[in-house]
């Protein structure tokens, strides 16, 4: 990633991102105005390839360097340097504002609306106002200059080369009228300098909104301490900065502290607060081997820790750097508002040029009452030097007024806006999605949230805890029958007696259903029965002996067969049934079922709310997945059972008929399936291979994540489409009236200084809205 300094708007971007392409080795390439950065994804060596574009990109005149996205110290850095940026626009502005206010008193000192003194006549002398002029545009406004003229010698105006322009003809022309007054030009010296505050206000408000655009992302940083304890030895630390911290180092964690890299608790226990990073509400318990992820807050108790990863790898870390990529990579609605940017500057110059030309050779000869009358002139006239123009006053002659529009048409338009126009609102909404534990790949993956139709969903671990749990246990009397007595005390110690036996045959077992039998006798707090010569039948169960008796677990076909009397008819269960024998003696059944997560349920009525199309596919059988969608509210039609990875594709393309699928999954067979989804949805207790195939990962142990996503989706795009609505609209009516459409018949005139302030305006409106996302889906359904 590389970070750009320069980028004023959307024609700096377009200007930055086709020559990046241009360079060998890159084959995609992103730029962020509103972050300043470029995500690139490079075919060649980072160590040949970025000399390489920096050299590029200095050729069209804007600076850069690579991130380095391995530095633990780098958001507090930016920090500064962010602040450091803000102390010297605020220095500038201040000096703008300050030569405002002499210019402007020197308008009212001109009219005669101040006591007439030394001071005031002063105050009225056209040469001061030169001066006044010549030090704002060599001081604040020398940056806009330079850079804009830059760009322009390179072929790549943008908003610098607009003002820049403007700000030099109107300062030039009025030269020319001091210097040589019989030429008749106009002296208004005043334009540049009021221009110049307006434009440089508007910069400082739209920058200091921009920052508050990156909030979630600077809370996201400061979840990461910048220093921790390093044990050195029995009660002795020292502070030590996070980027110092190798893996091995020992730690110590005080209550109320965050952990500063992902680490492993080796001694003490506690509760750890986790939601910030996922949005758990209820804290986790931390012990011994337990894994903390850095950024989680610790409650109550000292623990000390081994630290697993460096600060620059740490689950922070690892968030902050894909929702920065994820604000770099564009959404496809953004696509049109950059085609325009990029040849908007050079539209807009041509325009104040036709204006210019219309108004000085035509336009006041067809319309001569757009002129001041000449008794207006005189007053002006008495000042000398073919007149000082005043503010919001009409011009006297032609070349006069069409300066004013011409630079009014090259201050009012505004490129920031289009450029800004839909960053902004990715930047806060992958923001607020990242501190709700959802972090999408980027904003085309927003875009597709939004436009969802069809929502599919895998079942084990997805949908279901993928744990499988005990659910019933049925013991058997001597005849083989169930227990059917009212002693409730005598059917627990049977039921005790069958799973201590069942668990002691199931010790050395690793299938997820012995887990399940082991798991509810640690419930139970039960000692199983110690069994030998074990050995498992493959796709039947176990069996060894048990105080002198064959013992057997699995299948009650394959008990059946072992001559063990079963003397009734099962009906079948809601999962998977273990018969439980000793020697010829049934002791009865286990029911283990996978069980459905505690917000499945809702999460799937939400979905139908919304106005998704469902739909579960599984690889189990049929009976399993008839009863987990009769449990969750799912129809038979919206089931579909035994399935292959690739027959998850094919039903994934019939879907996809009816417009864009996601598919929410959480296991390696899932992964060909999330890659082919319009959206790729992986829940955060899932495999790495999922997470890395997804386009959306929720973390932690919510399935209503995936409700959460697509309404913040559907907000966002709704603030981009207002955005450009704004952006557009705003163009498309103020650079008409700026060249003087109204002025024939209304008498509407848009000055320079107008101008620029509609100008900071309108991009001020576009990064505000954005910040309204805030509030909006906070008071969302």
């Amino acid at each position: 990633m590389l970070e750009i300094e320069g980028m004023k708007c959307g024609g700096c971007v377009r200007a930055v991102e086709q020559k990046l392409l241009e360079q060998p080795g890159v084959s995609e390439a992103s730029v962020n105005l509103l972050s300043r950065t470029a995500w690139i994804d490079l075919q060649a060596a980072p160590g040949e390839a970025l000399p390489r574009l920096i050299d590029a990109l200095q050729g069209l005149g804007f600076a850069a360097h690579p991130r380095d996205e391995q530095d633990a110290d780098a958001p507090s850095r930016l920090r500064r340097l962010q602040e450091r940026n803000w102390w010297q626009q605020w220095r500038q502005l201040v000096v703008a504002l300050a030569l405002v206010l002499v210019s402007s008193l020197g308008h009212l000192a001109m009219l005669g609306q101040l006591p007439a003194t030394p001071a005031t006549a002063l105050l009225g002398d056209l040469w001061l106002h030169a001066l006044v002029s010549t030090v704002a545009l060599a001081g604040p406004g020398r940056p806009i200059l330079v850079n804009g003229g830059r760009a322009l010698l390179h072929g790549v105006p943008g908003m610098d080369s607009l003002v820049g322009v403007g700000l030099a003809s109107a300062y030039l022309a009025s030269v020319v009228g001091l210097l040589w007054p019989a030429s008749g030009w106009p002296c208004f010296f005043n334009e540049p300098v009021m221009l110049l505050g307006f434009v440089l206000s508007g910069r400082f408000l739209e920058e200091r909104a921009r920052y508050r655009t990156g909030w979630a992302l600077e809370q996201l940083a400061q979840l990461q301490p910048e220093t921790a304890q390093l044990l050195l030895g029995p009660g002795l630390t020292r502070p030590l900065r996070v980027g110092g911290l190798r893996p091995g180092d020992r730690i110590l964690l005080a209550p109320g502290d965050r952990v500063p890299v992902d680490a492993v608790v080796r001694e003490g226990r506690g509760s750890i607060d986790v939601s910030a990073l996922t949005g758990e509400p209820l804290p986790v318990e931390a012990a011994m081997g337990v894994e903390l992820a850095a950024g989680s807050l610790n409650l109550e108790a000292v623990l000390e820790l081994e630290v697993l990863r460096s600060g620059a790898d740490s689950a922070v870390a690892r968030i902050m750097a894909l929702v920065e990529r994820a604000q770099s990579r564009k959404a496809p609605i953004q696509g049109l508002a950059d085609r325009v940017a990029g040849r908007f500057s050079l539209g807009v110059l041509s325009l104040a040029a036709a204006t210019f030309l219309f108004w000085w050779q035509w336009g006041c000869r067809l319309w001569p009452q757009v002129l001041l009358p000449a008794h207006g002139a005189m007053d002006q006239g008495a000042m000398g030097h073919g007149g000082h123009g005043v503010l919001g006053q009409h011009a006297s002659s032609p070349l006069a007024l069409a300066m004013q529009l011409a630079i009014a048409v090259l201050v009012v338009a505004c490129p920031c806006a289009l450029g800004l126009a839909t960053p902004t609102v990715i930047t806060v909404g992958s923001g607020l999605a990242a501190r709700r534990g959802l972090l999408f790949r980027g904003g085309d993956a927003i875009e597709m949230a939004a436009q969802l139709k069809t929502v599919l969903f895998d079942k084990t671990g997805t949908l279901t805890l993928g744990r499988p749990l005990v659910t019933a246990v049925v013991p058997c009397g001597p005849d083989g029958e169930p227990l059917n007595s009212d002693d409730h005390a005598a059917k627990n110690q049977a039921a005790d007696a069958l799973l201590a036996l069942a668990s002691g045959l199931e010790a050395q077992s690793r299938h997820p259903l012995a887990h399940a039998l082991q798991q509810e006798v640690l419930r139970r707090g039960l000692t199983p029965l110690v069994a030998s010569g074990v050995q498992a039948v493959a796709g039947e169960g176990v069996q060894g002996l048990v105080d002198g008796m064959v013992a057997r677990v699995g299948r009650l076909s394959w008990l059946a067969q072992q001559q063990v009397a079963i003397p009734v008819d099962v009906a079948p269960q809601p999962g998977s049934l273990l018969a439980v024998s000793h020697g010829e003696r049934l002791l009865g059944w286990v029911v283990v079922a996978d069980q459905p997560r505690a917000d499945a349920g809702a999460t799937v009525g939400q979905l139908r709310r919304l106005g998704m199309a469902l739909g579960l596919l599984s690889g189990d059988a049929r009976a399993a997945v008839a009863q987990l969608g009769h449990d969750l509210g799912l129809q038979p039609a919206e089931l579909a059972w035994e399935l292959r990875p690739e027959d998850k594709l094919a039903l994934l393309e019939d879907r996809r008929a009816d417009g864009p699928v996601a598919m929410v999954g959480d296991g390696i067979n899932d992964a060909p399936a999330l890659a082919a989804a319009d959206l790729g949805i992986a829940v955060g207790t899932g495999t790495q291979v999922a997470q890395d195939t997804a386009d959306l990962v929720i973390l932690g142990d919510r399935l209503e994540g995936v409700v959460e996503a697509i309404r913040l989706a559907r907000a966002t795009l709704a603030k981009v489409r207002q955005n450009l609505v704004w952006a557009f609209g705003y163009n498309l009516i103020v650079i008409p009236i700026a060249a003087g459409v109204l002025l024939p018949r209304f008498g509407v005139l848009l000055t320079p200084p107008l101008a620029a302030l509609l100008m900071a305006l309108s991009s001020i409106t576009v990064v505000v809205n954005a910040l309204l996302l805030q509030d909006g889906v906070r008071s969302g359904p």
